[in-house]
């Protein structure tokens, strides 16, 4: 399924800090849209290069697509000093937070992985987590998706043309 694909490990990590960076000062921006940003980031360069920015794995979970390495990623950068993260009890669950505390350092990612990424937070940053996910779940690759499988990226190819992000007239 997705064999080709080689997970970068250090471009996932900017990925997450260049995100956190242009969106911590949203009232809405938390782990679940901090996820959707990641999954449509990586799914939509694919859609429009062929080839995802970090090459992470996007498991189907119950509210969207959930990257398989994000804890691990999370916890680098925390060590690194790189970004912080807090909580705060929300009714009966934990609401995530992340700032940033350097500045990102976006040299592993080209202009164009870049641009994709603003035009990502340009189209979905504005949602809540119930609304992200429940847009996710509308994405070819998620619903083509088991429950706890990876998402093949090769889906990107037959999206509706709402989340379409590539021009096939060309």
């Amino acid at each position: 399924m997705n064999e080709d694909i080689v997970y970068i490990p250090e471009k996932f990590k900017a990925m997450i800090h260049y995100i956190i960076s242009r969106c911590e000062s949203k009232e809405n921006f938390g782990r679940v849209l901090l996820y959707k940003l990641l999954y449509f980031s990586d799914f939509d360069n694919y859609e429009k290069y062929e080839q995802p920015i970090s090459g992470e794995i996007y498991l189907r979970k119950r509210r969207g697509p959930v990257p398989s390495h994000f804890f691990e990623a999370i916890k680098d950068l925390i060590d690194e000093g790189k970004i912080n993260e807090s909580s705060e009890l929300v009714i009966n669950y934990n609401k995530y937070k992340y700032s940033s505390l350097t500045e990102p350092d976006v040299s592993l990612l080209s202009m164009e992985e870049l641009q994709v990424i603003d035009d990502t937070i340009n189209r979905i940053a504005h949602f809540y987590s119930g609304e992200v996910s429940q847009y996710s779940h509308g994405d070819i690759p998620w619903r083509l998706a088991k429950d706890n499988e990876a998402l093949n990226y090769e889906s990107v190819f037959y999206r509706d043309p709402e989340y379409s992000v590539r021009d096939y007239d060309d």
